[in-house]
């Protein structure tokens, strides 16, 4: 199935070939991301930041709002934002962390904002589990296979939160280990 999550027609009929195939959809994982090359603060423009947020987070609330109603009819609904911890303001300011050696206007933000979406997210549905997931610095395209962590390690905290029971916690941020500083 074809789902681009900057486009609006797109969405609405990934969202109308789920519905309308046997089963219903338990679990939505949102995982489409961007990132951009470094640059230095007076290089970042508003369109560098638009360029990203239409992806890492409008993409998220578009995808979200066209699946919400298959999910709502789910006896378990389950939303897992893919995050990162380049999103975490604890992490991203200790200097201490790896994630602050990344310094990411576009990036970071929008992986903060993913997070507050989650928060927001899961004091307006109590009845799905709503949560936000750090998969760490994986090995994978995205980081040039420069992570850390193989695909399988990283994905973990991703099944996690997909496979929650309805008496599981929402409004987290995890990882594999547990949970991440917001």
């Amino acid at each position: 199935m074809q789902l681009d999550v900057t486009d609006d027609e797109s969405v609405w009929a990934a969202a109308e070939q789920v519905g309308s195939g046997p089963g219903g959809l338990d679990v939505l994982v949102n995982n489409a991301g961007i990132g951009s090359p470094q640059k230095a603060a007076e290089e970042i423009t508003p369109a560098d930041i638009a360029v990203l947020y239409e992806t890492n987070v409008i993409g998220l609330v578009r995808v979200t709002h066209a699946f919400l109603p298959l999910l709502l009819a789910s006896p378990n609904g389950v939303i897992v934002n893919v995050g990162s911890g380049l999103g975490s303001l604890t992490r991203m300011s200790d200097p201490s962390t790896h994630e602050s050696q990344f310094p990411r206007v576009d990036y970071g933000s929008s992986k903060s904002a993913v997070s507050a979406l989650t928060v927001q997210y899961a004091l307006l549905l109590p009845q799905l589990r709503v949560n936000v997931v750090n998969p760490g610095w994986t090995a994978t395209d995205f980081t040039d296979h420069q992570g850390t962590q193989t695909v399988e390690e990283g994905v973990i905290a991703i099944v996690n939160a997909a496979t929650l029971g309805p008496d599981g916690p929402t409004g987290t941020f995890i990882d594999r280990f547990g949970n991440v500083p917001w």
